[in-house]
């Protein structure tokens, strides 16, 4: 069994694009590195919204990785970035598919705090996701 740990969110404007993908790059390399990561997988949906989908060893693991580095920093930017963000979690036994991933974000997932909300951000309601564009983070080191 590993924790499984999925987030969406989406940019407010190209604007928003080039920090965003730096610290996309740099959180996917923290990943690889970090105590107790397993797998994880990206999606580039359509209107500048992305899915991650990570498996990890259990709940501290992740949560270790979540607080420290750039994606602690890249996380203090995000409620400016965007105007949709949500986040699931359950245990698992590897990485779902997109479709269950999206299942999963309407059933069990919950709003982020953004500064600028859209107006489907807190019923979860944004358009089903494009699936033909993802692909996998970096694997585990060593």
């Amino acid at each position: 069994m590993s924790w499984i740990s999925l987030t969406r969110l989406r940019l407010r404007g190209w604007r928003f694009v080039p920090g965003f993908a730096w610290y996309a790059v740099r959180s996917s390399r923290q990943a690889a590195k970090a105590a107790g990561y397993l797998d994880g997988a990206l999606l580039n949906d359509a209107k500048l919204t992305f899915w991650t989908v990570t498996a990890w060893a259990d709940e501290a693991a992740m949560r270790a990785y979540v607080l420290s580095g750039d994606h602690r920093a890249a996380m203090g930017k995000l409620s400016r970035w965007c105007d949709e963000a949500s986040v699931a979690h359950w245990n698992g036994t590897g990485l779902p598919d997109w479709a269950e991933a999206d299942r999963r974000m309407r059933e069990t997932g919950r709003p982020s705090k953004v500064r600028h909300p859209s107006p489907v951000h807190a019923a979860l309601a944004y358009a089903p996701p494009r699936t033909t564009r993802g692909g996998r983070l970096p694997p585990a080191a060593g």
